[in-house]
């Protein structure tokens, strides 16, 4: 008799896009049609889109090629139809908050980039590197078998990782910082080029205080059924600045222990993030880069680290009206995004919360 060995092979789970026409769906349609666990079954918009093919209602403005399969998918409505249990949301916040709740509703796992739920009672505001145990949340959501996730602010995100190191080591009382963000953050089209040509605009509608509050629910704790945000002073100015993709975010901070510029510097080099041993597909495999240039970071040299998902600090000195200050600089479409919603779901696929489908083991003739 023939002897086998069962090699099992791992199948995709289908996922859908909400929102798959905008910028930040298409930075999830694009990381989506390469990923070792996810494949796209559903692409969903709104009206105006829904009935085309995709190459049809979107004007692709990645730099890499749609796939043919992708391309010729038709847009549906952002309807839930049980083509699959997990949305990925890219949908403007004007829109996003009854449709998510809906997906939700209906069974689905919702990803979300958009702000409508992000500080509902018990909906993780989730960076994996930074708050994985917020997750624990989700066990009180009243959506019987649906659940939503959410992405913080794109700048929120940076600063949040850029602090954990300093949090954990030696907590943090105040926190005072300034974003210059890239144009790309207000989606497509965005501001009027003429607005930016030669310019900076001082205000960002609502991103001051999202940054106020969401970072201190990020690096608070989840006890006993409940979020219980952290105990700092968070002070916020917003910028929009003629870069076309990369957020910098100027940082001030009052430290709780006392400590020199030299332990400040190995907390960021020594981070280690609680996930790394996971070996979660679009985990960065450093999350924080400490750089020692004299002009460093930079948006057009640093955007590209760990393939858009690392946080780059930089320009550590100490500081006369807080304790230190330094620069961080992180990519807003996939750190801050597309790429973070993506990591999230990878999350909850090692936490058993997503299962990924896996097909029939095939057999193997034993030499």
């Amino acid at each position: 008799m023939e002897n086998h060995i069962f090699i099992p092979e791992e199948g995709k789970t289908p996922v859908e896009i909400l929102g798959a026409t905008g910028s930040v769906g298409q930075r999830i349609a694009e990381c989506i049609q390469r990923h070792p666990w996810f494949r796209i079954s559903a692409l969903r918009a709104s009206d105006k889109s829904a009935g085309k093919k995709y190459s049809q209602a979107v004007p692709w403005r990645r730099q890499s090629r749609l796939d043919n399969e992708i391309a010729e998918m038709i847009v549906q409505n952002c309807v839930p139809d049980g083509r699959a249990k997990v949305a990925f949301s890219g949908l403007d916040s004007s829109v996003a908050g009854e449709i998510e709740t809906e997906f939700a509703r209906n069974g689905y796992i919702v990803v979300s980039n958009s702000k409508n739920h992000r500080m509902d009672r018990n909906v993780p505001l989730l960076i994996p590197e930074v708050n994985p145990n917020h997750l624990d949340a989700i066990g009180k959501q009243q959506f019987v078998s649906g659940k939503i996730v959410t992405n913080p602010n794109c700048s929120t995100i940076g600063i949040a990782l850029a602090l954990k190191p300093l949090q954990d080591a030696f907590g943090i009382r105040v926190v005072d910082v300034t974003t210059l963000q890239a144009a790309s953050g207000a989606g497509y089209p965005g501001n009027a080029a003429i607005d930016l040509i030669d310019n900076i605009i001082p205000r960002i509608d609502d991103e001051q205080e999202k940054i106020r509050i969401e970072l201190k629910k990020i690096l608070g704790a989840f006890r006993r059924g409940r979020f219980v945000n952290a105990k700092i002073s968070v002070d916020a100015q917003c910028t929009r600045v003629p870069v076309s993709n990369g957020h910098t975010a100027c940082v001030k901070v009052a430290l709780e222990t006392r400590t020199s510029i030299q332990e400040v510097r190995e907390a960021f080099e020594s981070f280690v993030s609680p996930v790394a041993g996971l070996r979660l597909p679009s985990a960065p495999e450093k999350p924080l880069h400490f750089l020692e240039g004299d002009y460093h970071p930079q948006p057009r040299l640093h955007r590209d680290m760990e393939n858009g998902m690392a946080v780059c600090v930089g320009q550590l000195q100490e500081c006369e009206s807080m304790d230190y200050q330094f620069i961080a600089f992180f990519d807003n479409l996939m750190r801050g995004a597309a790429g973070a919603a993506i990591l999230n779901a990878e999350l909850m696929v090692r936490k058993g919360i997503i299962r990924i489908v896996k097909s029939k083991s095939r057999r193997v003739k034993k030499s």
